[in-house]
């Protein structure tokens, strides 16, 4: 199974802080036991040497020189009996002999070669060593023995080694009750520990939550969003950062509103103001086209006059879609529904723009008894603009189908709009319904304006309805409108009117 670091700031900061505790714990008990174990062991080598060394002198002078092996047997005896308090067993050698032990003690005491060998080099001091003999832990001690020949004068070595050996078993239960201890007082100082380290985490996340809590707001639109500011730490920097950026945020979004109602003001105004003037070219041209094509005038003047008709027409739809955007911007546009047969109203769209010809070019597929609730005329344009776009930018036939959702009851119709182009880009397909957005952007002319599929996602809006956008998995775009349809209960027959009563006529009661 694999382990997964903590995720939460809070547990991260309690984990760093125990595991800091814990590793200054560790290290501080490490330090002491290291200084107690060498304080305990060095005390009690020090005595050991002092006692021995104690005795040594006491007993030394009565032992003849050049000493026999029985002379050492019985003064070795005689310093196990003055240590009985250490229970120590000690060994003599002279002139680098053998060492000598007392009476039954020879399978105890066994003088290491090293020490032996430290003592005869360094005949001065005293030699200390620890070993370990039967999983326990001895010290051994090599004591040279020095003598004055004469009262005052320089003491001198006499060839006489003495050796102890006892155990340490009563220092090593000291030092195994030292790391006892340490170890029991290490749980309640990680559980001590934990008090600082959640009150820590407290005081820092704190101030973080407070920040998401702010960016959450601004990022919901909530822009006048402040924060308090505590203290002089980094996290109060970081929250007297974030007033200020929310502060700058507010001031740009108040100015990019100010600018977007300026330039939907200036639009709408251009575009009203244009509506007069256009209307007036646009009659004028309509004469000037009747001549045009009776070829009243010259070739050239006909071609000409064609060419100011035509751009004059555009630049006239292109006002009323500049109108229109308005109208959504502003609010203002009315919806005024109605209970129509769908099948009627795309058959009309497909007359009214003489789609109709060549035959095939459109081709409608929807049932007769499909009737949704809708207003006629923005249905209309809708329509146009989206079979528009497939005859100008697709290849005919383009295919108006139309079903009742299976998924919703009964309460909604799906039209759908195919082309057999090309289809649309991909990355072309989430800015469709953009406004002026252009596929190419280097066609800066075209037949359209860049408002018409718009200005059909706002007008399937007021319906309360979806307009989204698709290649067809067979080629070519799709576009995908549900509409509402209508229900029984709003078409209501009038109820019939009672035949009037002549005066004076009788009536009859039936059975």
């Amino acid at each position: 199974m694999r382990l997964r670091p903590p995720r939460g700031l809070r547990v991260r900061l309690v984990v760093a802080f125990l595991l800091v505790s814990a590793l200054s714990a560790l290290i501080t008990a490490a330090l002491t036991f290291r200084q107690a174990r060498s304080a305990i062991l060095d005390r009690t080598q020090d005595n050991a040497v002092r006692d021995l060394r104690a005795q040594v002198g006491s007993l030394a002078p009565d032992l003849p020189f050049p000493p026999s092996a029985r002379d050492l047997r019985n003064f070795t005896l005689q310093l196990d009996r003055a240590g009985a308090s250490r229970d120590w067993r000690t060994a003599a050698s002279y002139r680098n002999g053998p060492p000598v032990t007392a009476p039954g003690t020879e399978q105890r005491t066994a003088v290491p070669a090293a020490l032996r060998a430290a003592s005869a080099d360094r005949a001065d001091a005293v030699v200390r060593q620890r070993i370990e003999r039967d999983g326990s832990p001895w010290l051994v001690i090599g004591m040279p023995v020095f003598y004055a020949a004469e009262p005052g004068a320089e003491p001198a070595a006499s060839g006489l080694v003495v050796y102890a050996d006892f155990s340490l078993d009563g220092d090593r239960a000291d030092i195994s009750a030292l790391v006892t201890a340490a170890q029991a007082g290490a749980v309640p100082a990680l559980v001590l520990a934990l008090v600082p380290a959640l009150f820590a985490a407290r005081r820092v996340l704190r101030p973080v939550r407070g920040l998401r809590n702010g960016a959450e707001q601004i990022a919901s639109g909530e822009l006048g969003t402040r924060l308090p500011v505590t203290g002089r730490d980094e996290l109060s920097d970081l929250t007297r950062t974030f007033n200020t950026m929310a502060t700058h945020l507010e001031e740009d979004d108040a100015e990019l509103r100010r600018m977007e109602a300026t330039a939907r003001r200036f639009a709408a105004d251009v575009a009203h103001e244009l509506r007069t003037p256009l209307a007036a070219m646009s009659a004028v041209t309509e004469v000037l086209d009747e001549d045009a094509h009776s070829g009243t005038l010259p070739p050239d003047t006909a071609d000409a006059v064609l060419l100011i008709s035509g751009e004059t027409r555009k630049l006239a739809r292109m006002v009323e879609d500049l109108m229109e955007v308005s109208r959504f911007d502003a609010g203002a546009a009315a919806l005024h529904p109605d209970d129509v047969a769908l099948r009627t109203l795309v058959e009309k769209t497909v007359q009214l723009r003489g789609w109709q010809l060549p035959p095939g070019q459109v081709v409608v597929d929807v049932p007769e008894d499909v009737r949704v609730r809708v207003d006629p005329r923005r249905i209309d344009v809708v329509l146009a603009n989206l079979i528009g776009n497939g005859l100008r930018h697709g290849a005919p036939p383009v295919v108006v189908r139309a079903r009742p959702a299976p998924d919703t009851d009964g309460g909604t119709a799906v039209v759908t709009v195919t082309d057999h182009g090309p289809g649309i880009p991909e990355d072309v397909l989430p800015h469709v319904f953009d406004r002026f957005y252009k596929a190419d952007a280097a066609r800066t002319r075209s037949e359209g304006s860049g408002l018409g599929l718009a200005i059909a996602a706002e007008n399937v809006r007021l319906h309360d309805s979806t307009l989204t956008a698709a290649n067809s998995p067979g080629g070519g775009a799709e576009f995908t409108l549900t509409l509402p349809l209508s229900r029984p209960e709003r078409i209501r027959p009038e109820p019939a009117r009672p035949e009037p009563t002549r005066p004076g006529a009788a009536t009859e009661d039936h059975p």
